[in-house]
């Protein structure tokens, strides 16, 4: 059964409603429009309901006057969710226009007033804003800059919370790391929780958009990297973050502040 916040009523007679979800297709929301299931299906079960369920308890119930973006929306379950919660503005970017065109379909059922883009995560300095709440939600191990993202995150659009989820593989454990090793210090790299990234060179679950699969220290790694502060880990693969101090590296554009290149 779907979540009960995404069933709605829908603008279009129940005689084409589900024609047009299937001509819509293949969902990879499992989301009910009019008492019809978009992806009833779902390799994960009841996805992503079931993801939202362990974590929504995280995000502040009242989102009254906040701005929202939702990077890599898909088809727009988790923007449906921040309106419900109040939040003034939601925008909503992905890179496929079919997910997009599920998105407005989505949205236009439920009466959400959502504004959907098409962007790359690499473009949202074009936004010129900062917002409220940013969810990057499994976006980062389809990227072949994952840092890079990131970085152009926090330079540009995180103003305050940031809800993060990334697959993970290899160990759970995180690894207390030093903050400098001599260079024949070679045994640290075979202890399963140093922070390290699995790249797969052609496809993962037969996706070849998965390219990078972090392990747990390596993902609260790399959002320290960018400035982030974890401030919860709410779920296995979830983080919530708020945006903290200025990192000391050179940033998304480098060299952004000075830095020198090093050969």
């Amino acid at each position: 059964m779907s979540h009960p916040a995404a069933a709605s009523a829908s603008p279009h007679g129940s005689a084409d409603l589900e024609s047009r979800i299937r001509a819509l297709g293949p969902w990879f929301h499992n989301m009910t429009i009019g008492g019809v299931q978009t992806a009833p299906d779902h390799f994960l079960g009841d996805y992503p309901s079931l993801k939202w369920r362990q974590f929504s308890h995280a995000i502040p119930e009242d989102l009254t006057g906040r701005t929202v973006l939702d990077i890599g929306c898909n088809a727009g379950f988790y923007s449906l969710e921040m309106k419900r919660r109040g939040a003034d503005r939601v925008v909503g970017i992905d890179w496929d226009e079919a997910y997009l065109a599920q998105a407005r379909f989505a949205a236009e059922a439920n009466g959400a007033d959502i504004e959907f883009r098409r962007m790359s995560v690499y473009e949202v300095a074009a936004l010129e804003e900062r917002f409220d709440v940013v969810l990057f939600m499994g976006v980062l191990y389809h990227l072949r800059h994952p840092l890079l993202a990131l970085d152009l995150l926090y330079e540009h659009v995180v103003g305050g919370l940031l809800v993060f989820q990334s697959m993970l593989r290899g160990s759970a454990a995180v690894a207390d790391v030093e903050p400098d090793y001599p260079f024949q210090a070679e045994a640290i790299f075979d202890d399963p929780a140093f922070p390290r990234m699995f790249f797969i060179e052609r496809k993962y679950s037969g996706d070849p958009t998965n390219w990078w699969v972090p392990n747990r220290s390596a993902m609260e790694a790399m959002l320290r990297s960018a400035g982030f502060v974890i401030t919860d880990h709410p779920e296995a693969e979830v983080f919530i973050c708020r945006r903290g101090p200025a990192p000391e590296h050179d940033g998304a554009v480098y060299p952004a502040r000075g830095g020198r290149l090093r050969g």
